[in-house]
This record gives C-alpha cells, sequence and structure tokens, in this order.
C-alpha cells in the first residue's frame, strides 16, 4: 500500500498520512479540537537534529494512531508558535493534553525512549 504525500500547500497538511504540519493559524485549533493527547514536533529543515528525531517522531505516530495525535510546526515558519511556547533549542517535542503543554522533550530519543517519556507503552 503506497502512502500519498499531501503539498504544503493544502489545509491540514499531513506527512506520512499521520503527521500534521501545523501553523500559526491552525496550531490552536489542532491542539483544542483532538480527542487524543497530541505530540507537536518542533523543527526546522536545516536542523540536522530534527531530521534524525523526524522519522522517530512518524513512527511513533503511525504505531500509536488510536493513542496520540501528532503535528509537526517548523519554527522559522512559525515563529508565533514557536515562542509561545518558549522553543529556544531544536528539535523540542510538546505533549499536550486537555489543551495544554504537560511534557516537553528537547533533542535527538530513541522511540523507545520517547514512547516511555510520553507514555505509549
Amino acid at each position: 500500500m503506497q502512502r500519498q504525500k499531501v503539498t504544503e500547500h493544502q489545509e491540514d497538511n499531513v506527512t506520512d498520512d499521520v503527521v500534521r504540519e501545523l501553523t500559526d493559524e491552525t496550531f490552536q485549533r489542532a491542539i483544542d479540537e483532538s480527542a487524543n493527547p497530541v505530540i507537536v514536533d518542533f523543527w526546522a529543515p536545516w536542523c540536522g537534529p530534527c531530521r534524525t528525531v523526524g522519522p522517530i517522531v512518524e513512527d511513533i505516530a503511525g504505531a500509536h494512531v488510536d493513542k496520540v495525535t501528532v503535528g509537526k510546526v517548523n519554527v522559522d515558519e512559525n515563529q508565533a508558535t514557536a515562542a509561545k511556547f518558549g522553543i529556544m533549542s531544536i528539535p523540542t517535542l510538546i505533549l499536550f493534553k486537555d489543551g495544554k503543554p504537560v511534557k516537553k522533550v528537547i533533542g535527538v530519543r530513541s522511540k523507545g525512549d520517547l514512547e516511555r517519556e510520553f507514555e505509549l507503552v
């Protein structure tokens, strides 16, 4: 089964069908409307460690689609959202429950570490 990629210009962008590209405009709605907790990956395309974490985040999203919603925020293009949550280093992952940030992980971690950190296993 081949996965279809959604282009950058479509609303509610999706990476690998399970990770939503969030913007300053769509962020709060996505967090507030999610029935599940939400993990948000704050990243930038030029960031080497972000490129390492990206596939791990996508794996987590696919493996736990019933437990968690996953989104990505490009900090270069969405500076207001990054500033709102005090993002000073990337990659930074934040877990939101009931619309509020409850856990922050900074830097590269293994899939298993992130699953334990976000209580998915």
